[in-house]
Formats: structure tokens, C-alpha cells, sequence
């Protein structure tokens, strides 16, 4: 009995001891979190706002990238618009020189005999011919012309000078080489048409050829435009009216 009551006794104390060992390491624990979990908490806390906020303001960063971008983009094909329109306005003015498929018509006086009582100005080749000769071509669908390689444009005069042919201020004489750029076939056709000009230069004896070239180059002009007196007019509700 006494064995047994000691027993127990021990068991009591060892049990004592456990729970209180329990307690202990759990008010520990509770420590540990009351004193560590809250500063872990709100670390992590402010990390999340910092990188929320450097993630809005990356956000925005490529919005407005991508505006820049977009911008860029535009910007790029106004200038190609305007390299594309300024490049045929070039063209059409005659200030760089163009390529393409076209006809060469060749113009030299006549070789044959004057007849008795006959002006030999009949014979030759005259500025009237040539001029003639380009509006057809112009009428023809031509995009650009030269006559002995000076460009023809909108300010170029063709007229007589002496003996001499004044082309651009360029004295010109024969044989006369006109090339036009356009469709081979229908600047030929309308350079052919019965009862044209140069079916008249024909009949007149003067030598004419007409060749049709798959390439063919024609230069700029030589000579300067210069507006001294016209002037743009600018587009205000004024020029409308």
C-alpha cells in the first residue's frame, strides 16, 4: 500500500512538472508570436504597397510608351506621305530626273529636192513642229518629256532662234529626239492617229521615226524655277469667298 501511495505521489509530481513545462512553452510561443508576427506582418505589408505601387507606375510607363510609340508611328508615315507627295511633285515639275517605259520619236529635215516656186523653210523642221508634236504627246497620256534632253515642263518655251531651235535657253538643231515616258502602246497610237501631226510632217517629207523602248531616262531640268512675282494663297475663310 505504502509502494503504491508512493507511486502515485511521483506520478502526481511528474505530471506537475509536465503541465507545468506546457504552460511555460506555451505562453513562450505566445511570446514569440505577440513579440515577432506583427513586425513580420507589416514588412510584408509595405513590401506589397512599394511593389503595388512600382508595379501601377510601370503600368503607366508603358502606356505611355506605347502613346510615344504610336505618335512615332504616325509621325513616320506623315513623312513618308510627304517624301511620297513631294517626290511626284519633283516629278511633275521636272526637277530630278525620272525612268520608264516609253517611245523615242526622231525628227530630222527632209532630204529630198525642192520643187520650183517651193520655200525651203517646208523642208525643215520648225519650233511649231516640236511644240505641236509634245502637246500631242501630252494628250497621249506622257508623264514626262524632253526634246534633246532638256525636260519639258510647265515653264519650259520652245521657239525659234535663228537657225537654231531655243529649248530651256538651250539652242538645239537636228536631228530632234523627243522621248516621252508613259504606255509605249498608247503614246505610239496617239502619235500615229490618221490625220495627225506627225502624219502631216510625213506628207511634208520630213524624216520621222517612232520607237518604242522599254526603259528609258530623261533628265531634270536645267533650268531654274523661279517665282519672282506668284505667290501660294494661303487658305483662309477670306480666299474662300
Amino acid at each position: 500500500m505504502m509502494q503504491n501511495k508512493s507511486s502515485q505521489i511521483s506520478l502526481a509530481i511528474v505530471c506537475l512538472v509536465l503541465g507545468v513545462m506546457l504552460a511555460i512553452q506555451f505562453k513562450t510561443t505566445e511570446s514569440i508570436g505577440e513579440e515577432f508576427l506583427p513586425p513580420r506582418v507589416e514588412d510584408l505589408t509595405q513590401k506589397l504597397i512599394k511593389i503595388t505601387e512600382e508595379r501601377d507606375a510601370l503600368s503607366e510607363e508603358v502606356l505611355a510608351l506605347r502613346e510615344k510609340l504610336e505618335n512615332v508611328r504616325q509621325n513616320d508615315q506623315a513623312m513618308a506621305d510627304l517624301q511620297d507627295e513631294l517626290q511626284k511633285v519633283s516629278m511633275a515639275a521636272g526637277t530630278i530626273a525620272v525612268e520608264g517605259p516609253g517611245i523615242v520619236i526622231t525628227l530630222n529635215d527632209s532630204t529630198r529636192s525642192l520643187k520650183a516656186g517651193e520655200n525651203p523653210n517646208a523642208l525643215l523642221v520648225h519650233d511649231q513642229d516640236l511644240l505641236m508634236l509634245v502637246n500631242e504627246l501630252r494628250a497621249s497620256g506622257a508623264e514626262a518629256i524632253s526634246v534633246n534632253d532638256e525636260r519639258i515642263t510647265a515653264m519650259s518655251e520652245i521657239r525659234c532662234a535663228g537657225t537654231m531651235i531655243l529649248v530651256n535657253w538651250t539652242k538645239i538643231g537636228p536631228p530632234f529626239v523627243i522621248k516621252a515616258i508613259g504606255d509605249p502602246v498608247m503614246l505610239e497610237s496617239g502619235m500615229l492617229i490618221k490625220g495627225g501631226y506627225l502624219e502631216t510632217l510625213k506628207f511634208l517629207g520630213i524624216q520621222a521615226n517612232i520607237q518604242k523602248v522599254d526603259k528609258l531616262k530623261i533628265p531634270a531640268s536645267s533650268r531654274p524655277m523661279n517665282f519672282e512675282f506668284a505667290n501660294p494663297v494661303k487658305f483662309t475663310e477670306e480666299a474662300k469667298q
